[in-house]
C-alpha cells in the first residue's frame, strides 16, 4: 500500500497520541507499505508552530525532518501535475494544505490516511 499522512496523523504518529487508531498505526509501522509524508504538512506545521498552535519539543525546521527519518517516512515534494490538479478539485474544503495534500494523493495514486471527515468528501481513497 501507498500511504500519504495527512499532518494530524504523522504528529499523532511521532507523538503516541492515542487518538491514533491501531490500525492506521499498524499499517504506517508496515515494511510493506510505502509511507509518505508532504512537504506541505511540514509547511503547515511551520507555520502553526509560528503562530503558536503547534508545540513542538525542537524547533520544526529539526524536529519534523528527523522524525520522519527515524521512522522512515518517505519525503514527498509539490510537483507540477500535483498543483495542476487543484484546477479540477471542488471547493468542498477551503483548507489550502489538505487540498494540496489529496491533490498529490490522486497525482500519486496514493491512500490518505486521515480521520478529516472534510477530506473524505473528496473522491479520493482514504484508510
Amino acid at each position: 500500500m501507498k500511504i500519504l499522512l495527512d499532518t494530524h496523523i504523522f504528529l499523532w504518529f511521532i507523538s503516541g497520541d492515542n487518538r491514533l487508531s491501531i490500525d492506521i498505526c499498524n499499517c504506517i509501522r508496515d515494511s510493506g507499505n510505502e509511507v509518505y509524508l508532504s512537504v506541505v504538512s511540514i509547511w503547515e506545521c511551520i507555520v502553526k508552530y509560528q503562530l503558536g498552535k503547534l508545540p513542538l519539543p525542537e524547533p520544526p525546521e529539526i524536529y519534523l525532518p528527523r522524525q520522519r527519518n527515524l521512522h522512515e517516512i518517505i519525503n514527498l515534494n509539490v510537483d507540477e501535475k500535483s498543483v495542476t490538479q487543484l484546477a479540477k478539485l471542488p471547493p468542498l474544503h477551503r483548507d489550502p494544505f489538505d487540498r494540496m495534500i489529496i491533490c498529490q494523493a490522486l497525482q500519486h495514486n496514493l491512500i490518505i490516511a486521515t480521520v478529516d471527515k472534510a477530506i473524505r468528501n473528496y473522491q479520493v481513497r482514504i484508510l
